[in-house]
């Protein structure tokens, strides 16, 4: 019995002991430490501004660290400098700022200094493809969510960085939506870093480009960064024209004109359909015109869209054409209380011309129903005149100027006639 108490315990030399997947998470929280000071020995020897050599070293580096595991560190030793804490503040562990970072960019910011950092990151993730993804879905994110603790010649450096990476498309805008944050709204931080990003852009790209990048990325309210007690269209026109991009004012307001403008063809639709006398539908929308109102050439357009759209348009093909003139006889009461201007009925017939244009069916009808609306005092005779020799849409242009010819010239006798008596 005591012989087999001291018989000797099976070893465990040479068995591999597998840690506890906890055990092993809790070391790989100090490995950031081990990776910067690392990457940081491949940059230390670069001379500072030489962009190529740096790019160069990244690159190198690359091939022996582990950038796709250490992604989100990587990205906050470029962009700000260092490893940072959750919450944002930079891990206190002694060590130095990196060698390359955007923070070392001049002071006042210039956009052309700046580029230069970022064609590095363009460089990086072109050789290295797998680092797009962390860098806009969670690097970009968590900075822009901590961009309040730097200070404002940082912010502004970090912004136009921001707005360099998402309009050279190495980043997605749906990072700009960590600043709608109730913490980074309420005291302008975010709309202010906003206008820097979408001033950066503006500067390389069109409206329309950011028009769509900004749908792309699921930014849909620009009221959403804006403090709560200003969230009202007039705060963001002003502030956008007194920043200089007013084009985001405008871009803006045509959007919030669509909104209305749906409401107003919904509306006039469902008004038709319940045969309400002409009246009642122009009260229904000079009311709805005073509660959220829009441009008139705007409006005038979409009274037309809203009429035609109600017509049924499934007759013989021959009689097509008398259909589109009893049915804009019929409309033409509705419209003219909002025919007042030369340039809401100029609208008014590129809406016409658009119309008959996307509809061929109705082409021919075209003079005619030029004709049913100036007998009606929707159009005056210079608003035609007008129209065919310098306002007309490009849209089958020349077809629509040809065929409006005997109108015009009809048009053009009768004032010289007129002015004759």
């Amino acid at each position: 019995m005591s012989q087999q108490s001291t018989a000797a315990r099976p070893s465990l030399q040479g068995v591999r002991i597998k840690a506890r997947k906890g055990a092993v998470k809790a070391q790989a929280k100090h490995e950031p430490a081990v990776f910067r000071d690392q990457l940081y020995k491949h940059l230390e020897t670069v001379p500072a501004g030489d962009f190529d050599a740096f790019a160069t070293k990244f690159v190198q580096a690359g091939s022996t660290l582990e950038f796709l595991k250490y992604a989100d560190a990587l990205f906050e030793i470029i962009l700000v400098g260092g490893l940072l804490q959750p919450g944002g503040s930079y891990v206190d562990d002694g060590a130095p700022v990196s060698p390359f970072t955007i923070f070392n960019a001049k002071e006042p910011a210039e956009m052309d200094d700046i580029k230069q950092y970022i064609e590095v990151i363009n460089k990086l993730t072109r050789r290295y493809k797998y680092l797009q993804k962390p860098l806009e879905e969670s690097a970009l994110p968590a900075l822009l969510q901590y961009i309040h603790r730097w200070s404002p010649s940082q912010i502004e450096i970090l912004s136009i960085a921001i707005g360099l990476l998402i309009s050279q498309s190495l980043a997605n805008a749906s990072c700009l939506q960590s600043l709608s944050k109730d913490h980074l709204v309420k005291n302008d931080v975010a709309i202010n870093v906003l206008t820097i990003v979408l001033r950066t852009y503006l500067a390389d790209q069109s409206m329309e480009h950011l028009s769509a990048t900004l749908k792309k990325g699921g930014i849909k309210d620009l009221l959403a960064f804006f403090p709560p007690n200003k969230r009202e269209a007039k705060y963001l026109e002003e502030h956008f024209k007194k920043a200089g991009i007013s084009q985001v004012a405008e871009w803006w307001a045509k959007k919030q004109y669509a909104v209305v403008k749906e409401g107003i063809i919904k509306e006039l639709s469902e008004t038709l359909e319940r045969e309400e006398p002409a009246e009642q539908v122009i009260a229904a929308i000079k009311s709805r015109q005073e509660e959220s109102p829009i441009p008139e050439t705007e409006l005038v357009q979409c009274i037309w869209q809203g009429l035609m759209g109600s017509v049924d348009w499934s007759a013989r093909p021959d009689q097509i054409e008398g259909l589109a003139l009893r049915e804009v006889t019929k409309f033409a009461p509705i419209l003219e209380p909002f025919c007042e201007g030369g340039k809401t009925q100029i609208a008014l017939i590129n809406a016409v011309q658009v119309y008959c244009y996307e509809d061929t069916k109705i082409i021919k009808a075209f003079p005619q129903i030029l004709k049913v609306l100036y007998n009606k005092d929707c159009l005056s005779d210079q608003a035609i005149v007008y129209w065919h020799q310098k306002g007309s849409k490009p849209q089958g242009r020349q077809h629509f100027l040809k065929s409006a010819e005997p109108l015009v010239k009809f048009l053009q006798e009768q004032e010289s006639s007129d002015e004759e008596e």
